[in-house]
């Protein structure tokens, strides 16, 4: 069984995956939005009709606020994912939800994804009471420059399945894997006859 999948039976208070026998995947995008990069994310999806959940940078949002307004405005949703890309597992809880606060200024959502998908016990009960949240079941790793773009995507053709939740990253460190693996991504999957929808913005 997919690792992920697997943890998803013990901590409950994340969705991990959705549970359907429909063939749909939610494609996720963490760490922008970032120019060059989301904007090529952004048309790509429009040649599949394909939607998919942003989770973005408190600081990237405020740096680049066109790009996150055109992910708004082509109908994708989006996520908080800190404004300061914190580890929770190193930071205190203070820091971490102060941070989590300052990013919600800029980023409307009820939706949040932890970087490093990284958090306390006691940071999961306090921030899920307000978010739902996502976490994964294929990590693409794309921004792990010693991985070619190959071997990235044999594996994650291979295992994702229906409902799985997807991350790529469009940022700088992810690029050169991104515009390889996710292409053939996209093709791959929609000539296998997938719909790829938006995680829904809302806590339900």
């Amino acid at each position: 069984m997919n690792l992920y999948r697997l943890a998803a039976k013990g901590i409950r208070q994340v969705t991990w995956y959705y549970k359907t026998e429909k063939k749909e995947l939610y494609l996720t995008f963490d760490d922008g939005p970032t120019p060059n990069i989301t904007p090529w994310i952004l048309d790509l999806l429009d040649q599949y009709d394909a939607r998919a959940t942003f989770f973005c940078l408190g600081r990237q949002v405020e740096r680049f606020p066109s790009h996150y307004e055109e992910i708004l405005k082509r109908v994708h949703t989006v996520g908080n994912h800190t404004y300061s890309h914190l580890n929770g597992l190193v930071t205190q809880n203070s820091q971490y939800f102060d941070d989590v606060k300052h990013a919600a200024r800029r980023i409307d959502s009820p939706l949040f994804r932890p970087p490093h998908g990284s958090l306390r016990p006691s940071q999961t009960k306090h921030l899920s009471k307000e978010y739902q949240i996502i976490m994964w079941d294929i990590l693409t790793r794309d921004y792990n420059t010693s991985r070619s773009s190959g071997r990235i995507a044999r594996r994650i053709l291979k295992t994702a399945r229906p409902g799985s939740i997807v991350v790529f990253h469009d940022s700088e460190k992810a690029k050169k894997n991104l515009k390889a693996v996710l292409p053939q991504f996209l093709k791959h999957f929609h000539e296998q006859g997938y719909d790829f929808p938006a995680i829904p913005n809302s806590r339900v």
